[in-house]
């Protein structure tokens, strides 16, 4: 059985993580075809936006396989090769990336989540940083990512007790966007890649990298690269090109009114 399942439908993939029975647990096994199912993308220049989801309503992943780190290592939670860490593998690709919380997201889990660039949830999903109460420092991108995303104050509240943040609670941090009922999650998520999918691939490649390079940058720096890319980008550009795209903008618009 395969521990990840690809689907391609229309420029738009999802990613499954497929270990139900063991709450899609990320082993050695699933973190490799996870990897695979990545390279499969960023080789396909068809697909412009990615869902990525865990099997089941129960579990988007409950992170780490701790039975087999207990036998194998605690290598895997400070390893960043693409190969083996799925938030690295993720942060390669260059087009959005959505994450369908559909159940738990737990330490190397709730890490996973915050891997994909725009996180929607349904009402089964939790948030756990468990990494105190089994003694391990995240390795994957946790500490510095959740304070960034709800704050110093809550991320210290989650990160120092272990406790589980519901979905709606989730929603009002801005840890995700939207919550939805357990069945309507997929086709909402499709909705929103799909409607990614609708913009100039070159165009929102080149959008994503300027937000999340100035997103690592002080604010200063950050509008100085805005800058820099407008001015390389925008050059190139025609103003009837933009008159297209701004009555498309108007067409659509109309389109989802009636």
């Amino acid at each position: 059985m395969a521990l990840v399942l690809l689907d391609k439908v229309d420029g738009v993939a999802t990613i499954t993580l497929n270990r139900p029975e063991a709450m899609n647990a990320l082993s050695h096994a699933l973190r490799g075809e996870f990897f695979d199912a990545c390279e499969d993308i960023g080789a396909d220049s068809n697909i412009r936006a990615v869902i990525v989801t865990g099997a089941g309503e129960k579990a988007f992943t409950a992170g780490l396989d701790l039975k087999e780190l207990g036998s194998s290592g605690l290598g895997a939670a400070t390893d960043q090769k693409p190969a083996s860490n799925p938030c690295r593998a993720l942060e390669k690709l260059d087009i959005p990336v959505i994450g369908a919380i559909n159940g738990v997201a737990i330490t190397g889990g709730f890490e996973l989540a915050l891997a994909c660039d725009v996180r929607i949830g349904s009402t089964h999903a939790r948030f756990a940083d468990t990494h105190a109460r089994v003694g391990i420092i995240p390795g994957w991108g946790l500490s510095q990512k959740l304070s960034r995303y709800v704050g110093l104050s809550r991320a210290c509240e989650l990160s120092f007790t272990g406790q589980f943040l519901d979905a709606e609670t989730a929603c009002s941090w801005g840890l995700i966007n939207h919550v939805y009922a357990p069945d309507e999650l997929m086709p909402a998520a499709r909705a929103l890649a799909d409607d990614m999918a609708t913009i100039e691939p070159g165009f929102l490649k080149t959008y994503k990298k300027l937000i999340f390079d100035g997103y690592d940058r002080n604010f200063k720096d950050a509008m100085a690269l805005e800058k820099q890319v407008t001015d390389a980008y925008n050059d190139h550009v025609s103003a009837e090109e933009v008159e297209q795209r701004r009555l498309a903008v108007i067409e659509r618009g109309r389109a989802l009114k009636s």
